[in-house]
């Protein structure tokens, strides 16, 4: 398993997360890591530890998993988060010297899913301010846009909006803040595919892909439209720069990551929650 880059992140690749709020990047995840960690992802009904939702739909042929913070549990995870490319990936992106490991997240799709992921940005589910969180979507899988590829709103990070967060798979009581109350429902951009003014941008991805998205970016997929294939991804968020600590929005929680703990306005800097997993002098 390669814990170094395949191939340096570029100059254009920067300035096209810059601009656009996501880029593609191709082969930095050798096969090793892609079947090892789809491997676990997949294993036990989809349990690799961590918070798990489905959706189950009477109506739906499919099924959709999601969890969140496996590594917290599962140690193979916690090494693809620290000991993989994905870090210094995100810390290239954001021009940082050093970057913190957030958390983790999982998404299956069997086959013939209907269950779309709706238009949402990142931020607005989590504790945390600023604009240096980059989201490292691997996918596990070979994904075309038909099996639910990811498509994003370009240049969307730069409306500076957040929309009301709806969680991947339906919760009650999710909303913690009032604040969160008051953000406007994300549009359905499905419905502005033709519209001059939006640029929707997605890719055919293989397993090993990644994209690399910013916490503003607004983004969605759709149903899983393959009879035969999975979809799997997982993504792994890190952190540094200017990120400080807002309190929790949502029911989303990092374990540990208590309010108590950490000071609104300051960076949240605890090396057990938030290990510092890249730094660039120690290369």
């Amino acid at each position: 398993m390669n814990r170094k880059l395949l191939h340096p992140i570029t100059e254009e690749q920067k300035i096209v997360y810059d601009a656009d709020g996501v880029v593609c990047i191709r082969q930095q995840f050798d096969k090793e890591w892609t079947d090892r960690i789809y491997a676990v992802c997949t294993a036990n009904d989809v349990t690799p530890g961590g918070a798990r939702s489905v959706q189950d739909d009477d109506d739906d042929p499919g099924l959709f998993v999601a969890a969140t913070n496996m590594s917290r549990e599962n140690t193979e995870i916690m090494e693809f988060a620290k000991n993989s490319p994905a870090a210094e990936i995100a810390a290239r992106l954001m021009d940082l010297k050093e970057v913190r490991f957030f958390y983790d997240q999982l998404f299956v799709k069997e086959p013939g899913t209907l269950a779309p992921t709706a238009w949402h940005n990142d931020l607005p589910f989590w504790p945390l301010d600023g604009n240096q969180v980059a989201s490292v979507w691997v996918a596990l899988t070979d994904t075309p846009r038909e099996n639910s590829g990811l498509v994003y709103v370009g240049g969307s990070h730069k409306w500076n909006k957040m929309y009301f967060p709806e969680p991947a798979t339906a919760r009650e009581t999710f909303i913690v803040k009032q604040e969160v109350e008051e953000f406007e429902q994300c549009p359905m951009f499905h419905l502005e595919f033709d519209n001059p003014e939006y640029r929707f941008l997605s890719w055919d991805l293989k397993a090993g892909d990644c994209l690399v998205h910013h916490p503003l970016t607004v983004h969605g997929s759709g149903k899983n439209a393959s009879l035969s294939e999975r979809r799997v991804a997982i993504s792994l968020r890190y952190y540094g720069g200017d990120v400080t600590w807002h309190g929790q929005r949502t029911r989303f929680q990092v374990p540990g990551a208590t309010d108590d703990i950490f000071t609104p306005g300051s960076m949240p800097i605890n090396d057990k929650i938030f290990p510092v997993v890249w730094q660039e002098n120690s290369l």
